[in-house]
């Protein structure tokens, strides 16, 4: 497939979804295979969710060219399937600053586009918005539809079920579109989705289910009590052969299967809902990764990518001799190490087992392994259940996700004082998935927990041994660790029990100390080396554990006057928050402090390292902190 043996260009003629409703169906068919070619083309130079957005081009353009947008409100689930749908609504001339610094988002934005109407980038909220949309356009006696659009995958979380179940008893107009591909990110797991794989095509289920209804309407006096036994039952007649029972215990009329990528079919099923009250829900099916081989073939690898060539779907460049390992790997390695060595140790995700480096874990102790599926506030509080009796539990969850599941880890976790470990791969920013993925918050919502430890590694070494440590600790821990590769440090092949709370002296320095917490202590090393040569003698502390604290900071402090604390959170409530707690609870009164961190506001997009230098955390910024604070008496 390629641009140059298309004929005159469709997609170059769209500003407006107004500018698909006149085009035929052969033109539309045209135009999704442009669409798909562009994402394709789009993706392989600035990354971004290929897979998700290959397997809803026709379903996209068939929302856009029945339904009234922006009249009509589209809220995509996630939002990492809206590619066509930005194309469709006036963001094709920037569609190549896709996920770029100062370039359009990667997901929906309200700010970005009035065809945006919520902000996404999480799980499992379209159906509850959507229901909130329909709400208050009722209250304003607006007639215009709202549709949520949500994967197979975060319709295992609990939270769409609570949309769903308050939809139905609000009987409030609202259309949910299951795209169903049976996969999220991993393949799915869980009941539920199996129930969902049950596929038939949709002719022969809406005809099936028509005409057996009607036949048991028609039985004299007993029809209709037959019927409401059947909807209610859960092994009746109907329900073993479709899904749609379910939702129509919720009070949703159900409509599908239907094939996701037949435009005359998507397209002739949305008309027919148009003119129909109340909660609707159409079960589509798509094939993620739709048109692109390699997606296809791999739809798991292509969810979320780099840059890759078109021809060959890999990565560009020459791969390095000894390639540096990520922390990711080497946190899956490093369980699989100690998993081999203690049968107490069990791992669980929520749908990332290779996003959390965990797949080969998962292999070599299925046992010890649970993928709960989108469900991070059941994955801690199964990991606490485990830790009732005597497991070990490790929850791998991106640090992002994990603010879903505060009430558990407070109330399940921390207040009976479990020994979980919570290890938040992408801890810090993780650049051009954006405000909604960046791992900032994670030191400052833990700190504040009685019971909470939390350690941050300044290389994939010490994350070794920072998951033993947290392994032989009988309380509730948390690891933080960054995105993307190590440092290339040599690796120790014994593991160390880390002293509880201790920070490490790293160098010595009598005009001022660098008190840094793990992604920052090597760029603080690096200040320090420039500040040398300047003239200025400044100490570095690894941090290592940004709770409990160590009491040594304010005596090795007290020395030079002058404390730079540095740490890849926001510095309201983080590591410099907990410094001056803690200088202020032992009265010291004569060092003068600054706080290094990410700012009050949610970091936009864009190349983490570049994000950084903005931010002044690199050795640059950190320098002329260094020189200012040393200037100050």
């Amino acid at each position: 497939m390629s641009e140059s043996g298309m004929q005159a260009s469709l997609l170059d003629s769209i500003e407006s979804p107004a500018d698909i409703k006149g085009l035929s169906l052969n033109q539309l068919q045209d135009l999704a295979e442009e669409i798909r070619w562009k994402i394709i083309e789009t993706t392989s130079k600035t990354g971004g969710h290929l897979a998700p957005n290959l397997g809803t081009v026709e379903l996209s353009i068939a929302l856009h060219f029945v339904f009234d947008t922006p009249r009509d409100k589209i809220i995509w689930d996630v939002g990492h399937q809206a590619y066509t749908h930005k194309l469709l609504t006036g963001r094709r001339n920037q569609f190549h600053t896709l996920r770029t610094y100062q370039g359009i988002s990667g997901f929906p934005k309200r700010s970005e586009s009035p065809y945006d109407a919520f902000d996404t980038g999480h799980s499992s909220t379209s159906i509850s918005a959507g229901l909130g949309i329909s709400t208050a356009k009722c209250l304003k006696g607006e007639k215009h539809k709202v549709i949520s659009v949500i994967g197979d995958g975060s319709m295992t979380a609990g939270m769409a079920f609570e949309g769903l179940n308050q939809a139905g008893h609000t009987e409030k107009d609202l259309i949910v579109v299951l795209n169903d591909n049976a996969m999220s990110i991993a393949p799915n797991v869980g009941a539920f989705s199996s129930f969902l794989s049950r596929k038939m095509t949709g002719k022969r289920f809406v005809n099936f289910k028509k005409d057996l209804e009607n036949f048991i309407k028609s039985l004299p006096g007993v029809g209709e009590n037959i019927l409401n036994f059947a909807r209610k039952s859960e092994d009746s007649f109907l329900a073993f052969f479709t899904p749609g029972m379910m939702f129509e215990a919720f009070k949703f009329k159900y409509v599908g299967p239907i094939q996701g990528h037949r435009l005359d079919r998507l397209i002739e099923t949305f008309r027919n809902t148009e003119n129909l009250e109340g909660p609707i829900l159409i079960h589509v099916l798509t094939l993620k990764g739709k048109g692109y081989e390699f997606a296809e073939k791999d739809p798991a690898h292509f969810h979320g990518v780099g840059s890759f060539d078109v021809l060959t779907g890999v990565p560009p460049g020459k791969k390095p001799e000894k390639p540096v390992p990520s922390y990711t790997s080497v946190f899956g390695k490093t369980m699989m190490e100690l998993a081999a060595k203690n049968d107490r140790l069990f791992a669980i995700t929520a749908a990332m087992p290779e996003g959390t480096g965990l797949t080969a874990f998962s292999k070599e102790f299925p046992k010890r392994f649970l993928d709960v599926g989108i469900a991070e506030q059941h994955a801690v509080t199964f990991a606490a259940g485990l830790a009732t009796e005597g497991f070990h539990p490790v929850v791998a969850i991106y640090s992002t996700f994990l603010q879903r599941a505060f009430d558990q880890i407070i109330h399940d976790v921390c207040l009976p004082n479990l020994p979980v470990v919570l290890a938040l791969d992408r801890g810090g920013l993780v650049g051009e998935d954006g405000p909604t993925h960046h791992g900032q918050f994670d030191v400052s919502y833990l700190r504040s927990l009685p019971n909470m430890t939390i350690m941050a590694p300044k290389d994939e070494n010490e994350l070794r041994h920072m998951l033993f440590t947290a392994f032989n600790h009988t309380g509730p821990v948390a690891i933080r660790y960054p995105r993307g590769n190590g440092l290339g440090v040599p690796m120790d092949d014994a593991f160390q029990s880390l002293p509880m709370g201790e920070i490490e002296i790293l160098k010595e320095g009598k005009d001022l100390q660098v008190l840094a917490l793990g992604s920052m202590v090597y760029p603080s090393l690096e200040a320090a080396r420039i500040l040398e040569g300047e003239g200025i003698s400044a100490g570095v502390l690894n941090c290592r554990f940004a709770k409990p604290m160590d009491r040594k900071i304010a005596d090795i402090a007290a020395a030079s006057g002058r404390l730079l604390v540095v740490e890849e959170n926001v510095r309201m409530g983080g590591l410099g928050s907990g410094v001056l707690e803690l200088f202020n609870d032992m009265g010291v009164r004569d060092i003068l402090i600054k706080r290094m961190g990410l700012p009050d506001l949610f970091v936009e997009q864009g190349p983490a390292g570049l994000l950084r230098k903005n931010l002044g955390l690199d050795a640059e910024g950190i320098t002329k902190e260094a020189r200012d604070l040393c200037r100050k008496t």
